[in-house]
């Protein structure tokens, strides 16, 4: 493939990303990841005090969420070998080793990726609620936090978030589940139904003509004027950060329960949609931290909303918008549709993806009409980024590929049944 770079500083790269081509780009500032470990923010400490919190938590969603038996907000992983031969086919490339995909779609609560983040940051701050104003011992049964007493003391303090969708699921329905008053600010890229459902849920929904940085910047401004709000900064977050990260550590156990090996000759390829880059961040961090450079993680963004691929290629982090490299954030990922990349993402990330591609719209529903007919998936358009990757690393002996689905089991019927005509429009037209 000739839209392939290894340079940050190719131009050829440059006009490609600003003509909204699709490319991929290997991290040519990628260092070995123990040497850089002790350099970066949050440690593998941190990501066990968090699996530890979660632990804690259990007996709570077990008694409020009925349906997550074990109390444990987890996905399973299934190998696709029908999406894999049809990749084959349509590409015409032979994909060597397995093609898995990472079911983040069926997460209970909040039925996408955003559940680890969003439902994690807002337990730990119901627990440090509730620990300070001598409620809550981290010895006790956390079950009893949903007691009226309880709602009734966190229904004092607000919760708000910036999202285009995902993350404002997840913040939403645990967030009034546990009795806080919730008000999440939408951009105009959030679809209808995501909307309705958190006003289902008793959450205030405000909403603004602008993109995600917008709507994210109103409500950091509105969470500041009220002492007893926090503020879920899906831009600087380290706990949204860390609760991704479990979900990479968590891996390991699964995949050796799929009998997959992982080590320098049998390596493990991950493609991660990514928005504003918290949640294939946090990811990306946790399975560094069991599997080292024996996995190797790249991003997935539209073509028109590349806020990672600017960020990094650029150096410029969060100081650069696709704005300013006239593309206009426009895509029917609605997830992804991100102007600007997290602070503390592209920071932790710079070293440590190995790198990043992007996809055209189109190509999406494609993969969406693949996944329904031949293995009777669905997932939001946005979760169908990463299925360019196997495609790309198809060479890679003794390889183990894994699309991470991000979302999808709420989206209605008539959302799903539309994304399919769609599908089937687009390849009529082609």
């Amino acid at each position: 493939m000739n839209n392939v770079f290894k340079s940050r500083e190719d131009p050829i790269l440059i006009s490609k990303i600003k003509s909204s081509e699709e490319v991929l780009w290997i991290n040519d500032n990628k260092k070995e990841f123990n040497e850089i470990l002790d350099d970066l923010p949050i440690s593998y400490e941190d990501v066990i005090d968090a699996e530890a919190r979660l632990q804690r938590f259990a007996p709570y969603i077990r008694k409020e969420f009925p349906e997550v038996r074990n109390g444990i907000i987890e996905s399973p992983i299934y190998e696709i070998n029908n999406m894999k031969k049809r990749l084959e086919c349509d590409y015409s490339r032979k994909i060597k080793g397995k093609l898995f995909l990472k079911r983040d779609d069926l997460l209970p609560i909040a039925g996408s990726i955003k559940a680890r983040g969003g439902i994690y940051e807002v337990l730990k701050h119901a627990e440090k609620l509730a620990i300070e104003n001598s409620m809550l011992s981290i010895e006790d049964d956390y079950s009893v936090l949903s007691e009226e007493r309880y709602k009734k003391f966190f229904s004092n303090y607000t919760v708000q978030v910036g999202s285009t969708g995902n993350l404002a699921l997840s913040i939403g329905i645990i967030s009034a589940k546990i009795g806080f008053r919730v008000i999440v600010h939408m951009s105009q890229d959030a679809k209808q139904w995501k909307k309705e459902l958190l006003r289902s849920k008793g959450v205030e929904v405000v909403e603004y003509d602008g993109d995600f940085s917008v709507a994210i910047e109103e409500g950091r401004k509105r969470s500041k004027e009220d002492p007893n709000s926090y503020f879920v900064d899906d831009e600087n977050s380290k706990d949204l950060f860390l609760g991704y990260a479990v979900g990479g550590i968590r891996i390991k156990q699964q995949l050796s329960q799929l009998n997959v090996r992982v080590d320098e000759d049998h390596p493990l390829y991950v493609y991660l949609p990514c928005g504003v880059g918290g949640s294939p961040g946090g990811i990306t961090f946790g399975l560094k931290l069991v599997y080292g450079d024996n996995v190797h993680c790249f991003f997935a963004e539209p073509t028109h909303s590349p806020a990672m691929l600017v960020a990094l290629v650029t150096g410029l982090f969060d100081k650069i918008s696709v704005t300013d490299f006239g593309l206009d954030n426009k895509t029917e990922a609605d997830g992804l549709a991100v102007g600007r990349a997290s602070s503390l993402a592209t920071r932790m990330m710079d070293r440590v993806v190995d790198g990043v591609f992007t996809i055209e719209d189109k190509r999406l529903y494609t993969f969406l009409k693949a996944s329904v007919d031949e293995e009777n998936i669905y997932l939001e358009p946005s979760a169908f980024a990463g299925f360019f990757g196997p495609i790309y690393f198809s060479d890679i002996e003794n390889c183990c590929h894994m699309c991470w689905a991000t979302g999808g089991s709420l989206v209605p019927t008539y959302e799903k049944k539309r994304d399919y005509e769609k599908a089937l429009s687009l390849l009529k037209s082609q």
